[in-house]
């Protein structure tokens, strides 16, 4: 009795670690009494192998084992990247962020959790190896007893058999449910490497860029793409409710600056990070999904957003307080100036992943630009990164603008309070309202310092947070905000489906790279 209750605890186990399910949004499992049809073929394999030559060995029993925890491994990610992350992996892509995201993680997490993290990791690590290993062992060990042989050939044949009809007609014929084969995933995998290589063959026509800009001739135009800004901020009551406050007071700022603003969603081409897909998407006019085709594009000669400002005589710059590397993009996009986290010079207190608060962001290019004298007009490019996962701690917002290239930019009170707010990375949602507050009011006070002066300001969020902050089934949809004191440019906006006000209402107008033409014509006329 012990030696069929022990196999049938090794049998159990190794299904449930390739059927497991998520508890959606979180990193858990749980298992719904799915079968795996790998389990299946691996005992049908060991028994015809033992009938024919002999047991596996320790040594084939170990190799296996690696492999089946690499199929755990991989099943775990395909679960629960769509709950956490908000789309499936591609761990040919993934991979590669891989360093960024423990960077991060080591800057904004302390050093015991990281600690503990890492040595639950290698624990866990390791007793999944072991107890795969020991399961397939138990399975190995009964190849050698006649009965237990027999019972798992035909539970094994049976498996194989009613998996092949129920993918044949499309129906289970008993109440047995299978699981996705994992192997199936890592197939998938293994295309994506190959279409990466090969790369596709063409991309769509680049959209004309020949507006006039007369309607925005002499302003300043900038373009403020909001890190992780997403429809989520209107549609979750539980965030929307608690950044209500914050959008009344940027309405007030915009009203009080002499200003209006209208609104409307599009969608973005990413979900939950990539941001830069969403970024050259716009600037492009070319959806651009995945990183093969943002590679692809950048070492094409195509216009582009800042090349068409630049050829109207504007100064193009690009505002990135996230800089810390070579940007290839920046030769792409054709920017007269960039400015990145060397050339800001920020000496204060540091938040989040990239340290810059965005207020200081926007300080700095007075400083740098705005206020030069005898200049052109300028195209702004700001992708902010306060808001950036995961959101906690987030600056104080400063009333006193003079004070941000200070050492200590913040009173003590106030940076104690922020300091001492730390991700939740059970519940990431109030961090994240209060991450949106913050760039929402400094958009506002930006606002305020520059009253009754000239200039267009696009504000729009580059995709949804990740799922564990959306939702499930969360749309891809972002807010876009036009704040002006050009009524001819907001006409034109109006006329496109923008409403007025900062809630922007559905259907949306589209995908974002359609928004680029809306854009121009808004700014200017096309020749006939």
């Amino acid at each position: 009795m012990k030696r069929w209750l022990s196999l049938t605890a090794a049998v159990l186990l190794l299904d449930v670690s390739l059927t497991f399910e998520n508890v959606w949004p979180t990193p858990a499992i749980r298992w719904h009494g799915r079968v795996s049809i790998e389990l299946a073929i691996v005992v049908l394999v060991m028994a015809l192998a033992s009938r024919w030559l002999r047991p596996p060995s320790r040594r084939i029993v170990g190799v296996i084992a690696a492999v089946w925890t690499a199929l755990v491994l991989g099943h775990y990610a395909e679960v629960t990247a769509p709950a956490l992350y908000g789309r499936d992996i591609n761990l040919y892509w993934d991979l590669r962020f891989i360093p960024d995201v423990v960077a991060m993680m080591t800057r904004v997490a302390r050093w015991w959790l990281i600690v503990v993290s890492a040595a639950a990791v290698v624990v866990a690590l390791a007793l999944l190896y072991a107890s795969a290993r020991w399961a397939i062992r138990r399975i190995a060990d009964a190849m050698s007893a006649r009965r237990e042989r027999q019972a798992l050939l035909v539970a094994s044949l049976a498996a194989i058999m009613l998996f092949a009809g129920e993918r044949i007609t499309g129906r289970a014929s008993l109440p047995i449910v299978f699981a996705p084969p994992v192997t199936a995933t890592y197939a998938a995998q293994a295309r994506f490497v190959a279409q990466a290589l090969v790369g596709s063959t063409s991309l769509p026509a680049s959209p004309p860029m020949d507006s006039d800009l007369s309607r925005v001739k002499d302003a300043d135009v900038f373009l403020v793409f909001i890190e992780a800004y997403g429809a989520v901020s209107f549609d979750r009551p539980l965030i929307a409710d608690r950044l209500a406050a914050s959008r009344v007071r940027l309405e007030q700022s915009i009203q009080e600056s002499g200003r209006d603003v209208v609104s409307a969603y599009v969608t973005s081409p990413t979900f939950g990070g990539s941001s830069w897909l969403a970024h050259i998407s716009l600037m492009s006019g070319i959806e651009v999904h995945d990183p093969n085709t943002n590679a692809q594009l950048m070492t094409a000669r195509r216009d582009t957003l800042p090349r068409a400002f630049a050829r109207r005589g504007f100064r193009t710059v690009a505002l990135m307080p996230g800089l810390r590397q070579a940007w290839p993009e920046g030769v792409f996009y054709g920017f007269d100036e960039i400015y990145g986290a060397d050339r800001l010079a920020y000496h204060g207190p540091e938040f989040g992943w990239f340290a810059i608060p965005d207020q200081f962001a926007l300080f700095r290019l007075d400083e740098l630009e705005v206020w030069r004298s005898l200049r052109p007009p300028l195209f702004v490019f700001f992708p902010t990164i306060s808001t950036h996962f995961p959101f906690l701690p987030t600056p104080p917002y400063q009333t006193n603008w003079s004070r941000m290239p200070d050492l200590r930019p913040y009173d003590g009170p106030s940076i104690v309070r922020a300091y001492a707010r730390q991700p939740d990375w059970m519940n990431f949602a109030p961090g994240y309202v209060e991450a949106i507050a913050y760039d929402l009011a400094t958009i506002g006070g930006y606002l305020e310092r520059h009253t009754g002066e000239d200039f267009v300001m696009i504000v729009l969020g580059d995709h949804q947070p990740a799922a564990v902050v959306s939702g499930e089934g969360a749309p891809w949809d972002v807010p876009v905000h036009v704040i002006a004191n050009r009524e001819a440019v907001l006409d034109r906006f109006r006329m496109d489906g923008f409403r007025d006000g900062i809630t922007p209402a559905r259907p949306t107008l589209g995908p974002m790279h359609a928004l680029l033409p809306v854009m121009l014509d808004a700014f200017g006329d096309r020749p006939r």
